[in-house]
């Protein structure tokens, strides 16, 4: 079980990151647009940097959804590797089974 304080932590950067979406997308669209100045482009690079890290999608952490553990975490599941297995054992994940062969 990963701490709390990391838990949430990432929770707050996922946030931030839905909050601030539309700046971010609207500046980095003047940034590289070829139609700007480079006037435009630098107060438009200025203003991006100004905005919080946090607030960055590359800064979020993908976590296990019952562990917390940021390690081992399956995208299409949402699950640590430790807990998929569990899941998968019990029939808990529909159309999901132990391979054999």
């Amino acid at each position: 079980m990963a701490k709390k304080s990391m838990i949430m932590r990432e929770l707050k950067r996922t946030k931030l990151v839905a909050r601030q979406a539309e700046k971010r997308k609207a500046l980095k669209a003047i940034v590289r647009s070829i139609h700007s100045t480079d006037d435009q482009r630098a107060e438009a690079q200025a203003k991006l940097n100004k905005l919080p890290r946090d607030g960055s999608p590359t800064r979020q952490r993908s976590r296990c959804a019952i562990t917390g553990r940021p390690h081992g975490v399956y995208r299409k599941f949402g699950l640590g590797r430790n807990k998929l297995r569990e899941a998968a054992m019990n029939g808990e994940i529909p159309g999901l089974t132990k391979a054999s062969w």
